[in-house]
């Protein structure tokens, strides 16, 4: 019922996609010679013609990116990052053509209008939609019948996840194990009766969650999914060590799993987002300089000391730096081994001001620009503190494969001074492994209201 549903709903997604882009050339097609003083030097036909063009190439670009892959656990974000992209090339390829090829003298600003119109009405009806469908499974609509096969650690996590998450959809029938594990869900049977228990439950996705000395089930369990028709999905043994988006390679023909994909190896992706960062620090740098220019007499005026707090921190690769901020405090020497808290006796009371607002910060442009950090990313930590934590916390050392940040994922989720490490390095490697450019703005905008930054 569910495959039947999901091939229904994906041919309206795809109707109304469609239309939206005949709606949109419309559109561009009126504000440019309705709107607008011209001569209609291309009839109206023949933009209709084009939008005939548009359509099925518009609507194969969002398949290929996975704008319809039936993907419950995403965000509404992730599709509509997806969307702008597609559409941002969509415009410099179609600008280009019409620069180039005069034969069909079409309006580049009916052409520019009708694709920005476009891109607004596709990300705002998928977001809508997500919305939507996640509201209609958080009470208990269109759900997804799952059956787990084990009862260990990863099996209980997993079902956790699952019930903890209702907009996703899914409902956990039971699970499968040789011994009573996930104390909140029925025991449907042992490993021995998966067979019996898929073909009687009928459920409509099975995820297996087995150790080592279990994996030799992993083939039966699906064929048996395969016969009755039943998504299968499994967690391996080694999940822990695994990214949360793991890369899959071949070597002619044999699947090569690389334990983590890192966005920022590629160099393209890494070149956009350190041409980002120069231009964007030199523009903060201007736009700051003359509230910098005040915080430095303040600070000046507030005790004796250098107006610049220089630390040392651990940045790309694990390589020391020297990290640059307005000095709050009174010069002392524990700078390198205690983290300032809010009412640290250390501070002065201008420090506490700039503090407060994050002024203190503005210096870090400075360490954009030259190359030590980036607008966004993991905030750097002081190399006592690296050492200690990457003993007590798995996983740690990751995010120093990408420059660290004057912003992150982890401050902007409130994650920062006092909070926890545990947390904190979930969320810096939930960045480092899914970082885009989308996903940078959408942490600067998320910064703007993020004032009360008192610790780094």
């Amino acid at each position: 019922m569910i495959q039947n549903n999901q091939r229904i709903f994906n041919l309206l997604n795809m109707l109304t996609d469609g239309l939206i882009v005949v709606v949109s050339l419309l559109i561009g097609f009126g504000v440019r010679f309705y709107l607008m003083e011209g001569y209609i030097m291309v009839p109206l036909g023949s933009y209709l013609l084009l939008a005939l063009i548009a359509v099925p190439l518009q609507l194969a670009l969002y398949k290929m990116v996975g704008v319809y892959d039936p993907g419950r656990r995403r965000r509404a974000y992730q599709i509509i990052a997806r969307i702008i992209m597609v559409n941002i090339a969509a415009f410099a390829v179609l600008n280009t053509v019409l620069y180039f090829v005069k034969a069909i003298d079409f309006s580049r600003i009916a052409i520019s209008v009708f694709l920005l119109v476009e891109m607004l009405l596709h990300s705002f009806k998928h977001g809508l939609l997500r919305y939507s469908l996640r509201k209609l499974r958080s009470r208990g609509h269109n759900l997804r019948r799952v059956l787990i096969i084990g009862n260990n650690d990863l099996a209980e996590r997993c079902a956790a996840e699952l019930s903890e998450t209702p907009e996703f959809g899914y409902t956990i029938i039971g699970y499968l194990g040789d011994e009573s594990g996930l104390a909140h869900y029925k025991r449907l049977g042992s490993l021995d009766d998966t067979r019996s228990i898929i073909r009687a439950e009928a459920p409509d996705e099975v995820i297996a969650a087995l150790e080592d000395e279990n994996a030799y089930r992993i083939p039966l369990i699906i064929r048996e999914c395969n016969d009755a028709g039943v998504r299968f999905s499994f967690i391996p043994a080694y999940a822990r060590y695994l990214s949360s988006r793991p890369q899959v390679d071949s070597i002619n023909g044999i699947p090569l799993l690389n334990i983590r994909r890192i966005p920022l190896d590629g160099w393209g992706n890494a070149f956009i987002k350190r041409a980002v960062d120069i231009l964007g620090s030199l523009i903060l740098i201007l736009l700051s300089s003359p509230i910098m220019l005040v915080c430095a007499v303040g600070v000046r005026l507030s005790s004796p000391g250098p107006i610049l707090f220089k630390q040392a921190r651990v940045g790309y690769n694990g390589k020391i730096f020297h990290m640059y901020k307005f000095r709050s405090m009174r010069v002392n020497d524990r700078s390198d081994t205690a983290w300032s808290t809010k009412k640290d006796d250390r501070r002065t009371p201008f420090g506490s001001f700039i503090r407060k607002y994050s002024l203190d910060e503005l210096p870090q442009f400075f360490n954009v620009l030259f190359g030590d950090m980036s607008l966004v990313g993991p905030r750097p930590e002081i190399p006592h503190f690296v050492e200690q934590f990457r003993e007590e916390y798995p996983l740690y050392m990751v995010k120093h494969q990408v420059r660290p940040g004057i912003t992150g994922w982890a401050q902007v989720n409130g994650l920062r001074g006092d909070t926890s490490i545990e947390k904190r390095v979930r969320y810096d490697i939930h960045y480092v492994e899914n970082w885009s450019l989308l996903f940078d703005i959408q942490i600067l905008f998320m910064t703007l209201g993020c004032f009360a930054n008192d610790e780094s």
